[in-house]
């Protein structure tokens, strides 16, 4: 692990909040273990190991019953810990894989056996090196036949330049939008950046957003409170859209290291009725990855 991240919460604590039942972690990783499965020679950080088996305890410690384990950056387009960690957990995971532009439609029919329901396209740039438009649109429309959706990762001040792009893969799938589009909370949820992204769901029907990671968002951790108002919003005006999960093991954190406890007890703080719930956590998850 890079020396300047810290490792996920060794013990965290047990959330009051209780999840309603067939609840969704619908943002999640696995790393490695390195030995198993080494992390990219070109990555650009290296995190702490995370394995299958860790997941599955936090998960069933949490109160939930499914996960959603999405591929980083730090394994590239080796898909090889996802994809072992989708074969153990059976019908309790489904998979977001990060894919190669040269991908064999062997591999693509493997994945999806595994549980794949979707493939990641990451903007950070911090993150990743660039990749050029026509990739994705290709990659996209290889997927499109398996049913799977896009799940896009970038930051808010990109969103602009972004938004043609996105506008035209909605037309055709379901495009997810990881973070909220990662706003920057200081300015407020009324300012002119985050109506931004209000809008680009408003207009485009098919794009979602997982209302996830204030331990990344907020500028007063441990106290998510400023990035609340952000996750309550997209929740009460777009409930059929709206995933959540735990992010963990929380890869490159710097400030503090993030309670998974905690951060289910935000949950009824954003989605203020056992309806919304039912929805962020359940039904909508399950509509996208499993039915």
């Amino acid at each position: 692990m890079d020396p300047d991240y810290l490792p996920f919460h060794a013990s965290p604590k047990k959330p009051d909040f209780q999840p309603p039942a067939g609840a969704v972690d619908a943002h999640c990783h696995v790393f490695g273990p390195a030995a198993e499965f080494p992390y990219h020679p070109k990555r650009k950080y290296t995190p702490c190991d995370a394995s299958k088996s860790q997941l599955f305890a936090l998960r069933d410690y949490l109160g939930f019953e499914r996960n959603v384990i999405v591929q980083a950056s730090c394994h590239g387009t080796d898909n090889a810990a996802l994809e072992d960690a989708l074969i153990a957990a059976g019908d309790l995971a489904r998979g977001v894989a990060v894919l190669s532009p040269d991908v064999t439609d062997a591999e693509l029919q493997r994945l999806h056996a595994a549980g794949v329901r979707g493939t990641r396209f990451n903007f950070v740039k911090r993150l990743v090196d660039s990749t050029p438009r026509e990739v994705f649109y290709a990659l996209a429309e290889r997927v499109k036949a398996l049913g799977w959706h896009i799940v896009v990762y970038f930051e808010a001040p990109d969103l602009e330049d972004l938004r043609p792009f996105l506008a035209d893969l909605a037309q055709e799938q379901v495009v997810v939008v990881d973070h909220m589009g990662r706003p920057d909370v200081g300015l407020g949820v009324d300012s002119a950046e985050f109506d931004a992204f209000v809008q680009l769901m408003t207009d485009n029907p098919n794009i979602w957003t997982k209302v996830s990671c204030p331990e990344r968002l907020t500028q007063t951790a441990p106290d998510y409170s400023d990035v609340v108002p952000f996750a309550k919003r997209l929740v009460e005006q777009f409930s059929d859209r709206v995933l959540w999960g735990t992010d963990w093991p929380h890869p490159n954190m710097k400030s503090h290291t993030p309670d998974d406890g905690a951060l289910v007890d935000v949950i009824p703080q954003i989605a203020t009725t056992p309806e919304l719930q039912q929805a962020l956590l359940v039904d909508n998850p399950m509509r996208l990855y499993w039915d």
